[in-house]
């Protein structure tokens, strides 16, 4: 589909299909996330890193990212966890609803 706008699950499928532009795409994306998520490790080490939002449905970001983060961190282990989130892309706007205040009675 070149020229067009896909969603992140038609890039994911399309790349898992042997789209060699999708594949690229979803490859380059894993790497800079993977850079990404380093520093974040560096800094803070957390146990667990959940993504969210549309690329969190690619599964094999949950595989990728973590094989390439290696090369970014500072540490000869690493422990910290990617997982995907407990309530799918919506986990975002679930936990934003949880701390709206409730009406005084």
């Amino acid at each position: 589909m070149t020229g067009s706008r896909q969603t992140a699950e038609e890039v994911g499928h399309a790349a898992a299909a042997g789209d060699a532009p999708a594949a690229a795409s979803l490859a380059r994306y894993a790497d800079r996330l993977a850079r990404g998520l380093a520093s974040v490790v560096n800094i803070i080490d957390p146990e667990v890193i959940v993504l969210g939002g549309g690329l969190s449905s690619i599964a094999s970001l949950y595989r990728d990212v973590p094989a390439l983060w290696g090369r970014y961190i500072f540490s000869d282990h690493v422990a910290t966890r990617l997982v995907p989130p407990r309530h799918g892309d919506s986990s975002g706007v679930r936990g934003a609803a949880w701390l709206w205040p409730e009406p005084p009675a």
